[in-house]
């Protein structure tokens, strides 16, 4: 435990450590979270992208420079997914921590309250990447090869892509008062995101069907994390998307946290109701 009054970078290092530690003992205790995080990603691969590899090949994008068969194309927005998931899981939590009264033993430590929502983010990140890895293991085996070097270089950007999803994942928790809500985020949120990005089709073959919904895709963040994924892989970077992805990642975060003030958002209108 940290003491009380020790704030210096030792003292936030330790409670860093202990709040990541939480968050992974938490996730190990519960297997049924870590197979429900694969599953959704899971038959999408097996399933839905094996039955089109023959008929939705890719052309030559970037960063790709050869054809490409579907369930390749679409395991970088997989991993996205993966990704999203678990940024909502983490905003489900803090409403179940604020329910049960364990946040507010978190919000009430000496330590600042930004560096508390951050580092609950790094715990949920860290999970988070680890399902990822996860899934890009059943993916090699089901035959999807990146270069060898792309599953290291593609790490900072799974990192800061969980970082956005997990920061907008906190923002809603502020919003979000009861667990039955969630159901609702789901619908409205995630899967719109999901679907009205580059995750299943590349944005020229949208645009060719609809300039409406490629127009919300190239403004959808999950776009851009998806990208920034794809190229990683490949051992490139596109760098409008590692903007976006930084940018709303920060944006998200100072929400949060402005949120969570006690004088002006999740605590202040507690008290008012």
């Amino acid at each position: 435990m940290t003491p009380a009054g020790d704030l210096s970078w030792r003292g936030r290092l330790r409670a860093l450590r202990g709040i990541v530690w939480r968050e992974t003992m938490r996730f190990t205790r519960q297997r049924e979270r870590f197979l429900s995080a694969l599953v959704r990603p899971l038959v999408w691969l097996f399933i839905f992208a094996a039955g089109f590899r023959a008929v939705l090949g890719m052309s030559i994008i970037p960063p790709y420079e050869t054809y490409v068969l579907y369930d390749t194309y679409v395991m970088p927005g997989l991993c996205a997914m993966i990704l999203l998931f678990a940024g909502m899981q983490s905003s489900l939590s803090m409403v179940y921590d604020r329910e049960t009264g364990a946040m507010r033993t978190l919000l009430v430590s000496p330590f600042p309250r930004w560096f508390l929502l951050t580092s609950k983010l790094a715990g949920g990140v860290a999970v988070s990447v680890l399902q990822v890895y996860a899934f890009v293991l059943v993916a090699w085996l089901w035959g999807i090869e990146p270069p060898p070097l792309g599953h290291l270089a593609v790490l900072p950007a799974l990192i800061l892509s969980g970082l956005m999803f997990g920061a907008f994942g906190l923002l809603l928790s502020s919003v979000i008062r009861q667990l039955e809500n969630f159901a609702g985020v789901m619908n409205f949120v995630i899967f719109p995101m999901f679907f009205a990005s580059s995750a299943l089709y590349p944005l020229w073959r949208i645009r060719e069907s609809s300039v409406l919904l490629w127009r919300i895709a190239q403004f959808n963040p999950f776009t851009h994390a998806v990208e920034l994924i794809r190229f990683a892989f490949y051992l490139r970077i596109n760098w409008l998307s590692l903007g976006v992805v930084v940018a709303c990642g920060i944006v998200f975060l100072a929400l949060a946290v402005i949120a969570y003030d006690p004088s002006k958002g999740l605590i202040l209108r507690k008290g008012r109701d």
